[in-house]
């Protein structure tokens, strides 16, 4: 799950309002009006000012209600009140709490890459919040999002043009849909984090191209790795591949320190900025996660306070691993049984 970018003045929330609740409730007919013509639904504006703009977005469906965690299964301080207490975790990590985020780190990976195989047709996200949030329980794990902030899911489900943070609902995904599905486990008192973009059924060859420059900008980041080198390393090479195939990097979104916490105070820009000079040590945890876009890089939140989505409505996609600054370079502690487990490079 990303954060939001400190340095960037967020805009105002702007949801789908009432228009969007309406279109989810009711069905269009087979043949539209023309522009100028009044609305299908009744509410006799003309379609041009009514549903046209709606017409193959995605909307908001129900929410169902939040699932339970067993008791026996440990849980973050958060998980019963929602309300998030920071501490002034240490940036680099003793080797033993490392060896446990390479377990949270590994079953994450798990969830996530049985998770897409849900991706299917017909599928609704909430169906799929469902499925996944028992293959934590199966693990002994605790969905790390689950309350977080009073985040009412198990997990992100972020579909064609909604760019993080989608909430599971009642929508089914639909052939030609792309779908990010973000999955953190919080196991043995530390978090894994992590995600990628799926396609379901038949995907468009643009879209396909997003998704395979998506994936590939993610690991130019975790190549960049270095110890004693900036931050602003990463960043510069996320940018530089998606600027090669001219896309978007979204900035108002950034990767984030991790470990006994599921957001530190450490800031993953993926784009270039001078200003991140921190410099990267032996033993720090953080993800990259970077948002690649079609079109615009610029967001705008729905009313549910979550669903960050493109202003253009224009398709984005997202990968993230969780990694380890090494003595030598970088350890990648999602990797194991990952959907995407090394750089396209590499395989």
């Amino acid at each position: 799950m990303t954060i939001r970018n400190p340095r960037l003045r967020c805009p105002p929330r702007s949801g789908v309002g009432s228009l969007g609740t309406m279109l989810q409730s009711a069905v269009p007919p087979a043949v539209l009006p023309q522009a100028n013509e009044a609305c299908w639904c009744g509410s006799g504006r003309k379609y041009k000012r009514c549903h046209k703009p709606l017409e193959g977005k995605v909307l908001p469906g129900v929410i169902s209600p939040t699932l339970t965690v067993p008791e026996h299964i440990e849980r973050p301080p958060y998980a019963d009140t929602g309300i998030v207490q920071r501490w002034a975790e240490d940036r680099v990590k003793s080797p033993e709490v490392i060896e446990r985020m390479r377990h949270a780190g590994a079953v994450a990976a798990e969830i996530l890459r049985l998770a897409g195989d849900l991706c299917q047709p017909g599928v609704t996200t909430d169906e799929i919040d469902k499925a996944v949030h028992q293959m934590y329980i199966d693990r002994g794990a605790y969905p790390s999002t689950l309350n977080y902030h009073g985040y009412r899911k198990s997990l992100c489900t972020s579909v064609n043009e909604v760019i993080c943070h989608g909430i599971p609902d009642s929508r089914p995904l639909q052939d030609g849909d792309i779908v990010n599905l973000d999955v953190t486990a919080y196991i043995g008192g530390v978090h894994g984090d992590s995600n990628a973009t799926f396609f379901v059924g038949d995907v468009d060859p643009a879209s396909r191209d997003l998704v395979r420059v998506t994936e590939e900008c993610m690991w130019h980041g975790i190549e960049a790795v270095v110890p004693g080198r900036p931050f602003s390393d990463i960043g510069r090479a996320i940018e530089a591949h998606a600027k090669k195939h001219r896309y978007g990097v979204v900035k108002a979104f950034v990767g984030h320190g991790i470990g006994q916490q599921f957001h530190t105070d450490l800031q993953i820009l993926h784009y270039y900025d001078p200003r991140s000079s921190a410099l990267m040590r032996p033993g720090m945890t953080f993800t990259i996660e970077p948002m690649i876009t079609l079109g615009s890089p610029q967001h705008r939140t729905w009313d549910d306070g979550w669903t960050a989505v493109t202003t253009d409505g224009k398709r984005t996609a997202q990968f993230e691993h969780t990694v380890l600054v090494t003595d030598d370079g970088v350890e990648v502690l999602t990797a194991p049984g990952a959907v995407s487990p090394s750089a396209p490079w590499h395989r």
